[in-house]
Parts: C-alpha cells; structure tokens; sequence
C-alpha cells in the first residue's frame, strides 16, 4: 500500500473514536472506539474485516494514552503503520480564532485549552488526545479540523445576541454553532443526491445524536445555526437542555445553586434525562 492513509481521531471526556481512512479510495481501513475512560470497564475495540476486537484498559488513568498506544500497536501490527501520513482530530469548538484546518503545534493547543470554558467537555479532551497522538507519533504532522469553522460565514445578524455589543465584544459573546463538519459534509451528500452544485443549493442539515443541531445552509455556506454560544444550546438533546429561558438559571442562583451545579444540571442532567 502506498503511503495514504490518515488517522482521524475524535478525542471525548471519557472516549476516543477513530478509524485509519485511506485518501486515495476513501474507504476505513480500520475504525474503532474506546470508552468508558477512568471507569474499570474501560476498554478500546474495533473492527478489521466485519470482525470485532476488544482490549481492556488497565488502571482508572491515562486511558486516552492507553487507547492511542493501543492503536499504534495494532496499525504496526497490521503492517499500516509505516503508510499512515498524517493524524486529524476533531475539534467541538475554535471560537473566532480558527475558521479553517490548522496545523496542531503547541500555540494551537494553548489556544484550544484557552476556548474551554465555551466547550468544557470537548476541548480539554481534544488537547489530551493531541499530546497522546504527538507521543505515539512524534515524526508525523497533525491537524484540527474545527466543529465551529463552518458557521463562520454565518452572517451578522444570525450570530448576534440582542445583548450589550460592549458586553458582546469584550467576552466574544455570539452564536459559534457546532457539528460544522458534520453539517458541512451532510450538504455535500445531499447536493449530489440531487444532483446539484453545492454552490447552487439550499438545505436543511439536521444533526440528530446525543448532541444535537440544525443548519441552513445557503450556496454551500451556513448562514444560520440552533447552537449558539456554546454546544448547550438549540434542541432538546440527550443529556443538555437546549434553549431555556435565563431568568432559571438567575432563579436557581438567587436560590443558592453555585455555577458549577448549575453547570451538571444543564449539562448532564437535563434534555431526555431530565
């Protein structure tokens, strides 16, 4: 096999998605998961050829390390690791610094950890797999690929709060999105469906999971999004609550509730859990 093959790696809170594509077919080679980090049944598995593996991490710690460590032994073992090129992660959330793919170095991970507070689930995640993969793989080129880079074309009035604009400007407060990628490349499909340019072409994208989304998107470019300043809001999701009216959370503070309650209440606590 030629050299072609490119890492992609979806680094969570608590697991790792991956899958070996090559660019030239476009087909997984290989692709996988590991879940359950810093829990005893942690574990990595994947499938080659229709069947399923599994390795059991050890201990309750460094289990993204484990799982990356994990994928390179078995790349090696199956003779692809000499023809992968490059590693991809994906990124929930690059504010208004990054709106395109970016070569990962340090500069780029400080200024991920530093959007945290906008995606605290994600980012953090996001950096520990990058450091785990430059470990594993330290003669090979990363990139991030951003999750909010799409919605940049967003125009003005779909990305502004009626709040302050001198509030809005010092906090860099204003609707990011999420899901780009997925956005992005659903419209893409769907153009050649019906066989359209995605330049000549409107849709609906709807990004339906534990986390959840709609986008216009308008001659190939989103020009409005239901998540806004962080990956809270929009439709009701699997565990986040979505939109919610703000006098609740005042309501909830007033009451005494810290923000970080209020934090895994919305976040954790809430959507089809609540």
């Amino acid at each position: 096999m030629s050299n072609s093959l490119v890492l992609v790696i979806n680094s969570g809170s608590s697991s790792l998605k991956f899958a070996l594509i090559d660019t030239v077919t476009g087909d997984a080679m290989l692709n996988g998961l590991g879940e359950c980090f810093f829990l005893p049944e942690a574990v990595v598995s994947w499938k080659v050829n229709g069947e399923k593996h599994e390795y059991k991490l050890s201990g309750l710690e460094n289990h993204h390390q484990q799982a990356i460590d994990r994928i390179v032994a078995l790349v090696d073992e199956l003779g692809l690791k000499e023809d992968i090129v490059a590693i991809g992660h994906r990124v929930v959330h690059g504010g208004t610094k990054f709106s395109h793919t970016v070569k990962v170095d340090e500069q780029v991970m400080a200024d991920i950890e530093a959007l945290s507070d906008l995606a605290p689930l994600h980012n953090p995640a996001h950096v520990i797999g990058m450091r785990a993969a430059a470990k594993a793989f330290p003669t090979l080129s990363q990139y991030a690929v951003f999750d909010t880079a799409f919605h940049q074309t967003m125009p003005e009035k779909a990305f502004t709060y009626a709040i302050s604009k001198e509030v809005s400007k010092e906090y860099d407060i204003r609707r990011y999105g999420a899901h780009g990628t997925s956005h992005y490349y659903v419209t893409r499909e769907a153009a050649k469906v019906v066989n359209k340019p995605v330049e000549a072409s409107s849709f609906i994208s709807v990004h339906l999971g534990n986390g959840a989304s709609v986008c216009v998107v308008k001659n190939g470019e989103s020009i409005d999004t239901s998540m806004g300043f962080t990956p809270l809001a929009g439709l009701m999701m699997g565990t986040r609550c979505g939109d919610i009216d703000p006098s609740v959370l005042e309501y909830l503070l007033k009451k005494g509730w810290t923000p970080e309650q209020l934090h895994d209440l919305l976040v954790k606590k809430s959507g089809f859990l609540g």
